[in-house]
């Protein structure tokens, strides 16, 4: 399969954007979606979604893009703030061979701590949503912060 393809209205991430599937909520807006990781590298992995996107940046009209992009940096910015990390990954895949997993465009923020030991995206088990919940509300509440 190669990096373009038709778009499926029933993926994970679609499914979550009609509302048909929960999610721990970061940030909403007209554009974009946040939320926790369900399988996070780290505390605080926040995903991003346009909620106008194609299967991948490829696919994506350049003002969805442009609209996604700015969030992202606010996105990472609360997350920095909300958990202090020694740096941020901030990353977006394009095709199976890339390690893209669900096929909706979407971008990862990953708080990244220099002790703490990193592994592959969506190893393990679920994290728990409570944690994720309370993880979500701090990094809520630093983007309101921003925003005032």
């Amino acid at each position: 399969m190669n990096i373009r393809g038709a778009y499926d209205q029933n993926n994970i991430f679609a499914q979550i954007l009609r509302g048909d599937m929960p999610c721990c909520k970061v940030y909403e807006d007209d554009h974009v979606l946040a939320f926790m990781d369900l399988f996070p590298q780290s505390p605080g992995h926040t995903l991003i979604l346009p909620k106008n996107a194609g299967r991948n940046l490829i696919d994506t009209d350049d003002k969805v893009l442009a609209q996604a992009i700015i969030r992202v940096k606010k996105i990472a910015i609360g997350v920095e703030k909300a958990f202090d990390p020694d740096g941020l990954i901030i990353t977006q895949f394009n095709g199976e061979a890339a390690g893209q997993t669900v096929f909706h465009l979407h971008f990862h923020i990953i708080p990244r701590f220099k002790e703490q030991p990193f592994d592959r995206h969506g190893k393990g088990n679920p994290a728990d949503r409570e944690v994720l919940h309370a993880q979500a509300e701090r990094i809520a509440e630093a983007i309101k912060q921003i925003e005032a």
